[in-house]
Order: structure tokens, then sequence, then C-alpha cells
């Protein structure tokens, strides 16, 4: 193989499931030491065209040739692949906590790989394992090494991860949507670490992602899938500087836009929910004796305070750990809180009267939308069930047709409609897509006219342009209902389109709060400031 040579050459690779097919002749080209990025939406392809590389694509039908080093990989044995696989071509898989094994040691998991692929002894590669982790940035090296995966952060287990595939210094690294699940300040931090590792060992690199902003500063050059079809492929600065597809085009435009009623809170204003001094704190056991008679204290929010008025959206920021989500769980009754908690001027009534009918009335003005609608929608309910749900419990005297049309209206009102999708009531969720599965969790909290909505990551888990769609239907929402929003979320973007106030958490503590612009375009706090620059840094700007 001559230096002009590619280490990647695919050519005309076809994907079947079955008689439907969903990779339509696809071709690209990854030089030795590139970042190459494959991007596109769900369902666009693109790792579906990874993984049939190394035939991990089950019983799939592949045609085509890809040829690694001039070897065509579609030609070659189950043995054979399982050489190449690990070894020439290694892969990191989009979430760790499912790629690991829960019942070994992150460091046996990668020990394992050094054992099998390198020859190496126990001994050899349990040391390798743990150089490794310092290589990739895992604080404490050896102490982790002993760590199974649910005791390590999810940046931490990304880290290993990473180790993992790279244990055998592959040629070519396949990064299956690497940074998806992470806060901005760690996506930032795995893409800088993959850049040096790259560096180092002079590796090319397949990049997997639906964000076409975080790979404008990360790939050499990008190729665009649509619906199994690449539609364009090119120099990084010219696919952004220039791109030809319209596909391409509406990809690159779809970033959270602001569309929210910026009036200052007037005098007097009703006040949605009001927290001041809140704390929660979890009973955690000691170490020794003392935990066989008392119990410690973790406190996960320590004194936060905040007012959110009807038609405002309150952002709450901060890393995995830094106690929002606890924050949102008090806010919705479901965890004991001290301090002032308020939602609609009353107060939530603690553990011994949880479910107590004061409880369950209040519980109807504050409603939550889930960040995974798959996750959070049951998949043995139908439409009709799931968005009624409410009814049954909060309106008993609601006749079936009275429910019906009640559930038909607001299905209308997020934009799904019965001449849209015939027997809409008695679908299920696996019939829809995310953004419509989306619609229906909206439509499931808002059919009970709460005033407060908690939003938990509501779009992380969407492609950009249906992220972009459901940011619009919430920003409608809220104008025409008067809607308070609490919205918990690690991205930015979605941020400065959305919050009116913003709270910056770290370690449970309110670190900094006030006018979203003023906080993010002029940040006090030095964690602040990183949080911001991460978000720029990881949208290539």
């Amino acid at each position: 193989m001559t230096p002009e040579t590619p280490l990647l050459q695919v050519r005309d690779l076809r994907v079947a499931f079955g008689a439907k097919e969903v990779v339509h002749g696809v071709s690209f080209e990854i030089r030795a030491g590139e970042k190459f990025a494959l991007v596109g939406e769900s369902g666009s392809g693109k790792t579906v065209s990874a993984l049939s590389l190394l035939r991990l694509t089950g019983e799939a039908k592949i045609s085509g040739q890809a040829l690694l080093d001039g070897r065509d990989l579609l030609q070659l044995s189950e043995r054979e692949l399982r050489g190449v696989r690990g070894s020439s071509v290694a892969m990191i898989f989009q979430e760790p906590m499912s790629a690991l094994n829960p019942l070994m040691a992150v460091g046996a998991q990668v020990a394992e790989v050094l054992m099998l692929k390198q020859g190496l002894s126990k001994a050899q590669s349990a040391r390798a394992a743990i150089e490794l982790f310092a290589a990739t940035g895992i604080p404490e090296p050896e102490r982790r090494a002993g760590s199974f995966p649910h005791q390590l952060s999810g940046g931490q287990r990304q880290r290993a991860m990473i180790a993992m595939a790279l244990a055998s210094r592959p040629k070519l690294l396949l990064a299956d949507e690497p940074t998806t699940a992470l806060d901005v300040s760690l996506r930032g931090q795995i893409l800088e670490l993959l850049a040096d590792l790259q560096r180092q060992s002079g590796m090319a690199m397949l990049l997997i992602t639906h964000d076409l902003l975080m790979v404008r500063r990360f790939a050499d050059r990008v190729a665009v899938m649509e619906q199994g079809h690449l539609v364009e492929h090119g120099e990084t600065a010219r696919i952004f500087g220039a791109p030809e597809h319209a596909y391409t085009r509406r990809l690159i435009a779809s970033t959270p836009r602001r569309d929210v009623v910026e009036e200052a809170v007037a005098a007097g204003a009703p006040v949605a929910a009001l927290a001041e001094s809140l704390r929660v704190s979890y009973p955690v056991p000691l170490p020794g004796v003392r935990g066989w008679f008392r119990k410690g204290e973790f406190v996960a929010v320590k004194g936060a305070s905040f007012r959110l008025c009807a038609g405002r959206t309150l952002g709450v920021v901060g890393e995995s750990g830094s106690g929002k989500s606890t924050l949102a769980q008090a806010l919705l009754g479901l965890l004991p809180s001290t301090g002032g908690l308020q939602v609609a001027g009353q107060h939530w009534q603690q553990p011994a009267q949880h479910n107590s009918a004061h409880n369950r009335q209040l519980r109807q003005r504050v409603q939550v939308v889930f960040q995974d609608p798959f996750s959070s929608l049951s998949p043995r309910l139908t439409v009709q069930e799931i968005v009624g749900e409410g009814l049954r419990v909060h309106s008993p005297g609601l006749t079936e047709a009275e429910r019906r049309a009640r559930v038909l209206a607001m299905l209308t009102e997020v934009g799904l409609t019965e001449a849209q999708f015939p027997g809409l009531l008695a679908r299920y969720p696996h019939e829809f897509s995310g953004g419509q599965r989306q619609r229906l969790a909206v439509a499931r909290a808002l059919i009970l006219e709460p005033g407060v909505l908690v939003l938990d990551e509501p779009t992380s888990a969407l492609d950009v342009t249906i992220q972009q769609q459901v940011l619009q239907l919430l920003q409608r929402l809220q104008k025409e209902r008067g809607l308070a929003y609490l919205l918990i979320t690690h991205d930015m973007a979605v941020v400065r389109a959305m919050a009116h106030e913003v709270l910056v958490m770290k370690d449970g503590e309110v670190l900094e709060a006030g006018d979203v612009r003023q906080v993010l375009d002029a940040p006090r706090h030095p964690y602040t400031r990183r949080l911001v620059e991460a978000a720029l840094m990881t949208q290539g700007e």
C-alpha cells in the first residue's frame, strides 16, 4: 500500500434487513491519521454503516467492499474477523454503562483484552491496564481499576471504554456517539482526550454522531447521511462554509432559536413555584461500628432559593451530581425537603402524609416531561391510556366519552391528529418517532392543566432537527397557557433559547443565579465560565 492509499476504502456499501435495504450504496475513504465524521439523524444509517464494517449487524445482508489495508473486511471469515476486531479496528459504544460488563471490575475488562489480543500475562496485563487508565486521564488509576462500572462517574466510564478500545493500538477507531450521554464539560474533555490520543498514536478515527456542530472543531472531513444515502461529503471547512445539499443546510441551521415572551416580571405576577433555603438530604451508611446504630447524611441540595413566575422559564444547569435533578424531584413532591418550598402558594406535606389528599391535589399543579420518551412511556399502554391516565386519577367523574374528547383535544394541541395517524388513540409508543413520542409525553403532562412543568433534559435524546421542533412546541404552549417551566439541562444552547433566569449548580450548591443573558454572557463564577467555554468548544465556536 502506497502512502497515498487510504487506510479504509468503503465502496458501494449496501445493508438490508430482510427485504428492506437501509444503506444504499455508500462510498467513502479514510486516510491514516485522519478524523472522519459520519453525520446524520437517527435512522439515517450511519451506525449501521459503521457496524457493518465489522459485520456486527446480526443477520443483515451486507454487500459492497470495505478495504482495510487492502483486505476486504466483508469477505473475511468469522475467525479472521475476530483477529481484526479490537486489534486493527476498535470501537467505542455510545452508552458505556450498557457496553461494560457490570459483573467485572473495569481494570479486569481492559486486562482481558490485553491478554487475548497481545498475549500478555495476567500480571503484565493488569499493569498495562493501569497505565492505560492513567493515559486516558482517570484519577487514581490503581484504585479505579478495581472499581465496577456503577462505581464510576459517566466520564470515568467513558474513559474506561476508551482505554479498552486503545488497548491493542488499533489502526482505526470507530466512535459511536462517544459524548452524547455526557455533560457539556465532560464532552469537551472526552473530545480533547480522543484528539490527543489520536495524534499520539497516529490512528484514524471514524466518529458517528448527529451533532454536526460538535464535529465542526473535531473532524478533518465530514460525510452526511440521510435515509441511508450519503448526500454530501468533503472537508469540514467546506461543508460548514458552503453546504451544497438542502439536508446539510437544514442540519447546520437546526440550532435552538429563542421565541419567548421577554417582558420583565410585573409586580404582583402570580408565583408558580417558590423555594427559600431548600435543603434535600439522603441517609447513607457510616463505616465501621457506627453504621450499626445510626445513619450518616449526604446533602444533595444545600440551601437553594428561587422564584418562578407564570409564563417564565428557570434553567438549572450543572454537571452530573450537581443536584439539579434532586431539586426537580423535590419540586415534584417526590423527595422530602426542609426550608421553604411552595407550588401555587401551597406547601408539600412531608413524608408522613406523602400520599395525602392534599399532596394528590397539589401534584396536579406540577407535572414532568422526562428525558427519554421511549423509557418514560409504558410500551403496554395505548395513546389513549397514556394521555388519559391522569384524568382517571384527578377527574374520576368524567365519562369515557368526555375523557376521550379531552385526550383528542390535547393531542391536537401538541400536533398529533387522527388525520395524520389513523387509529391514533389505539396506537402504542413504538409506532411513533422520537419527536412524536416526546409530544405524547407533553400531552400526558398538560392534560391536567398544571401551572408548572418540570422539563428534565426534554430534548437531549432527540436529533437536532427534532429538538428544534419540540422546543418550538414548548415555547408556543408557554405563551398560550402561561406555563412556568423548570428546565433541567446541560445544553447551554437550549438554556439560551428557553430560559429567562438560570441557576448554576455544583455539588448541591447554587453558585450563580440571575438573568440568563447576564449569567451566560458575563459569568462571575469560574465554574460558570468553564461551563460556557466548554459549550462553545464542543460547538466549534
